[in-house]
């Protein structure tokens, strides 16, 4: 990918938070510095993002994409009620164990999520 600034833009938004925002979210964050942008660069610039590996995408059934600035490996709790989505650390050799099972099998990427209630809405629902 070639560098751009409306790019560099939404690279720098996304790395910036850490509630792993929408494409809306990040057009709506940027488009005051850049107001020629639209919000179909943002889905283009996003994804070209995550085929490079800058970024991680976090599929959410039934919901906008969201993406995440951390690229380690790490899982994320979808939280049903607030809709907010949390990273989830890994335990690495946990997994390492599970892929052990399927002889000849080589894992090369995975994307782990959780469904349920973040602590705040739990703690709300009692």
């Amino acid at each position: 990918m070639r560098y751009s600034r409306q790019r560099e833009l939404i690279l720098r938004q996304v790395q910036s938070r850490c509630d792993h925002p929408t494409a809306d979210d990040i057009y709506t964050a940027v488009r005051d510095e850049c107001p020629s942008l639209s919000l179909g660069t943002v889905y283009r610039n996003l994804n070209g993002l995550v085929q490079q590996g800058d970024i991680l995408r976090v599929t959410v059934p039934g919901k906008a994409d969201r993406f995440d600035r951390d690229t380690h490996p790490h899982g994320h709790l979808c939280c049903r009620s607030c809709g907010r989505v949390l990273d989830v650390p890994v335990n690495a050799d946990a997994l390492e164990s599970i892929w052990s099972q399927y002889k000849g099998a080589k894992v090369e990427e995975y994307a782990l999520s959780l469904y349920g209630l973040c602590a705040g809405c739990a703690h709300e629902a009692g």
